[in-house]
């Protein structure tokens, strides 16, 4: 199976001792319909670790792991490369998540060993202005003692009416929920919804229709449905179950989770069984499980889902970016050949050529 078309593919990876990594920075390439990689472009940056498209798609960001910075790129009309339009302080450390708002003229950073959320203007070239809010994440921890020190922000996500930015937060368990005023460009806590004990709320994707959100938990490696108030901001969760094989009984941290374009499926990544979950969405919203499929690699940080029922999947400590073709009537992934080879490959963003 093809892809609908030439894409862009833009590659994130560590870089850094600390992380035992072996990356050189964010590489771009051009990924062909027959799954072929051309390689277009080395920008050598520290830990380019999470990445996105502002709304427009004509500029790509990146947070850089372990660091207090955030940076902005232009993107080539006709060749896909890079410039570095600035970089900005994200004024806390390992900023790990970032994402716009409807207006486009904001962006949202978790600060994920800081506990914080920070909210910085965006100018309309697509550079970034000062932390212009920062929002102190609290709460009462969770009972892991490593992991549990302190509230941990993973992800800044907005739900599709772009009013609401869920931020499941891996040291208390919960998922928060913000809203920003843009009257007075500061970021407001709405509420939260407490996840099980010692699960540790890593993710979340909402459903196109905007009234479903299932949320990956890192810690016990599980999904949890929620339904969703677009009205309120509210979250109430009606369903966990594994993401794990029923086989699979040694150690594993959950990491991604995805819902298929058209509403159908939901995929998740686990970190040491090394597998991708899959599951269909049912009625009400409940999930049943499809299968598990091997990443063929270790440690499938990140994947993402491509147009065309197509699916790359990072695997960070075999350094290795592997693709699948999805069923489109069962959902179910069909492993392929092509396979690139980069150094802790941790997040992939693509976009249409032309």
């Amino acid at each position: 199976m093809k892809h609908a078309r030439d894409l862009y593919a833009y590659v994130g990876a560590r870089t850094t001792q600390k992380r035992n990594a072996r990356g050189d920075g964010l590489n771009v390439y051009r990924l062909t319909r027959e799954f072929q990689w051309v390689h277009l472009q080395l920008l050598a940056l520290e830990n380019p670790s999470f990445l996105a498209f502002d709304r427009t798609g004509q500029c790509l960001y990146t947070v850089h792991g372990d660091s207090d910075r955030v940076s902005s790129f232009a993107i080539g009309k006709d060749t896909g490369t890079l410039t570095l339009l600035n970089e900005q302080s994200t004024r806390g450390h390992n900023p790990v998540h970032l994402s716009f708002d409807p207006s486009n003229r904001y962006m949202v950073v978790a600060n994920h060993i800081t506990s914080s959320l920070a909210l910085l203007p965006r100018f309309d070239d697509g550079s970034l202005g000062p932390v212009c809010d920062l929002a102190d994440v609290t709460g009462a921890i969770g009972p892991h003692r490593i992991e549990q020190a302190l509230p941990k922000p993973h992800q800044v996500e907005f739900d599709p009416s772009g009013k609401w930015i869920a931020v499941p937060d891996k040291g208390t368990d919960k998922v928060l929920v913000f809203a920003i005023d843009t009257a007075g460009s500061v970021l407001k806590e709405i509420g939260h919804c407490a996840a099980r004990e010692t699960s540790g709320p890593r993710h979340i994707a909402f459903h196109p229709q905007g009234q479903l959100a299932y949320a990956i938990n890192e810690l016990d490696s599980t999904v949890t449905g929620y339904r969703f108030d677009q009205h309120t901001g509210k979250l109430e969760p009606f369903q966990i179950l594994s993401s794990l094989p029923d086989s699979f009984t040694a150690n594993s941290r959950a990491s991604e989770i995805r819902i298929s374009d058209d509403g159908r499926f939901v995929y998740a990544s686990n970190r040491g069984s090394d597998t991708i979950a899959g599951f269909a969405i049912g009625d009400g919203g409940r999930l049943d499980h499809i299968g598990h499929w091997s990443t063929a690699g270790r440690t499938p940080r990140f994947f993402t889902i491509l147009p065309g029922n197509g699916m790359l999947v990072a695997n960070e400590d075999s350094d290795t970016v592997v693709a699948f073709d999805i069923d489109q009537h069962t959902g179910r992934l069909i492993p392929r050949h092509e396979v690139l080879r980069v150094g802790s490959p941790v997040c992939i963003v693509t976009k249409p050529v032309g």
